[in-house]
């Protein structure tokens, strides 16, 4: 069986590195994951979703890097390498835009880092609890490519969980999956008053119109 979630390198170090190989104008996906490598698949997760960290816009990126975490934590939820289709893996970046993004993004995971530690750890062993937290990280991805790009933080809260989980799953550090978790339940109570507002609002106009 392969272990997806033991990595030696801090996720600040895996960016480091990446970004020092990115030598190209345009990069793809298949590249970023050649050089990340098998065993960092949760932090390839992790850095596909700190684009949705930052008010910042990398054009294709959202069609791309959603779907790709998807295929990713499906691959880790079933303990095998992920299946990228064709026209993702092979679709190009602008190498200095998303080379900027992840600059400025690795700031964030930097202040992540520096809580993280081995702990909990029942919450990160593999097995059921590697499975549902890889579902939980599909589920962020979904949550994350909803069609609400335009309103503030409706990709930024499940970004945050995609993040945390990764992290917390391949430190082995139970108490930031929970807050992965708690993300993803801050974005369903974020949206679901979206939903509300939306509602109340068509009443409004109905209602207004109808009178």
């Amino acid at each position: 069986m392969q272990d997806f979630q033991d990595t030696n390198d801090p996720l600040h170090v895996t960016l480091e590195r990446t970004l020092a190989a990115i030598d190209t104008p345009t990069i793809t996906l298949r590249r970023l994951l050649d050089l990340i490598g098998e065993q960092g698949l949760l932090f390839l997760c992790a850095l596909l979703a700190i684009p949705f960290l930052l008010p910042v816009s990398i054009p294709g990126v959202s069609g791309v890097f959603g779907p790709a975490i998807i295929l990713i934590a499906a691959g880790i939820t079933g303990n095998r390498m992920p299946w990228i289709p064709r026209r993702l893996a092979h679709k190009e970046f602008n190498s200095e835009k998303l080379k900027g993004t992840l600059k400025r993004g690795m700031r964030i995971v930097m202040r992540v880092e520096r809580v993280v530690r081995p702990r909990f750890r029942g919450i990160t062993a593999a097995g059921l609890p590697a499975r549902l937290n890889g579902t939980a990280i599909i589920f962020a991805a979904v949550l994350m490519m909803a069609p609400f790009g335009l309103i503030p933080f409706t990709n930024t809260l499940p970004a945050f969980a995609i993040v945390l989980l990764s992290i917390g799953m391949s430190q082995r550090d139970g108490l930031v999956v929970i807050g992965g978790y708690l993300f993803i339940l801050a974005t369903l109570i974020y949206f679901g008053v979206l939903l509300w507002l939306t509602l109340q609002a068509g009443q409004g106009l109905f209602g207004f119109f109808s009178s």
